[in-house]
């Protein structure tokens, strides 16, 4: 029973508290876009795009905060789209993504672990906003930067 819901991509829409997106917003400024959203924008970002515009067909620019999707499937497209748009095409400054602490997964391995300027793992589990209790995996802050050199390994901390 624990494995299932461990495991489960039922949810996909986990909410970022805003406590934690202050804090991120204390360590890499002021976020631009947040490309993968709800209609209301509840982080306020300036410019953001819907399920409806879909931020992986969207140009990414400025400092870009994304807590995407988090089905099995789509979370590996979320990272590409953060890899290509900032490390590949430079047409972002940062990204900043929150994720689950997935580090068996090929996104991980292929992606994070070969692009990211940065990792942060989060000490406990994150209570997500209209959650009734924390979440049932860890998560991890992923940072990527368009000044990334190709074999500079990402700085691993915890945090938090």
């Amino acid at each position: 029973m624990v494995d299932k819901v461990l495991f489960s991509s039922k949810v996909s829409g986990w909410k970022t508290p805003i406590w934690l997106f202050k804090k991120l917003e204390s360590m890499f400024g002021k976020f631009d876009l947040d490309p993968a959203t709800s209609e209301d924008n509840p982080l306020s970002t300036p410019y953001f795009y819907t399920p409806r515009e879909d931020g992986l067909k969207q140009k990414w620019f400025g400092r870009v905060y994304v807590n995407p999707p988090y089905g099995r499937r789509v979370v590996y497209s979320w990272v590409s789209k953060a890899v290509y748009e900032c490390v590949i095409k430079k047409n972002c400054d940062l990204v900043v993504m929150l994720l689950p602490a997935r580090t068996d997964t090929l996104w991980f391995q292929n992606l994070v672990l070969k692009y990211a300027s940065e990792i942060y793992f989060i000490r406990g589990r994150i209570k997500f906003v209209g959650a009734k209790n924390t979440a049932p995996f860890p998560s991890i802050i992923v940072v990527f930067k368009k000044d990334k050199k190709d074999l500079d390994p990402p700085v691993i901390k915890r945090w938090i």
